[in-house]
């Protein structure tokens, strides 16, 4: 039985270790695609506006100082939209599959220990055998014992 219950808590530990990295990919993958998105409306989106801005903005300034003004801007764009990907929560998912693996490790863990507790007291059964073996035949012993010095006495006080 307790073979059983070591069995079922590694597979439910296995089974929650899957769920773990599922989840941890899928969290990965929605990262990588919003920060997809965000180089791709950072590339595409801004071009067009940048293109623009550069037009308007060569009429009062120098080319140069248009081009690096308009450079500024779109990198605080882009790092903006990485730090909204970055901060995006795990969810109760991962909460729920987190515990779900601490109580897999720890029933793991008592399941271990009482196995272990039972292979040493079967090794100390076949080390010692006279130990379990006088254990076992002590209380018989005993009992016998004194019913044989009580039928002695009572022979003694019967004459």
């Amino acid at each position: 039985m307790k073979m059983d219950n070591l069995f079922r808590n590694v597979r439910v530990l296995w089974r929650a270790d899957a769920i773990i990295a599922q989840i941890q990919l899928q969290h990965l993958l929605t990262r990588l695609g919003l920060r997809a998105l965000a180089a791709l409306i950072a590339i595409f989106g801004l071009l067009m506006l940048e293109l623009a801005a550069y037009f308007a903005l060569i009429e009062t300034w120098s080319p140069t100082i248009a081009a690096i003004a308009l450079a500024a801007v779109n990198f605080v764009i882009a790092l903006i939209i990485v730090l909204i990907a970055a901060r995006r929560p795990s969810g109760r998912d991962m909460e729920l599959a987190l515990d779900l693996h601490k109580s897999a490790i720890e029933a793991l863990q008592s399941d271990a220990a009482s196995v272990q507790a039972g292979f040493a007291s079967a090794r100390n059964i076949f080390s010692h055998p006279l130990d379990s073996t006088l254990a076992t035949l002590a209380v018989p012993a005993a009992s016998l014992i004194i019913g044989l010095l009580k039928k002695s006495r009572e022979t003694k006080d019967s004459p």
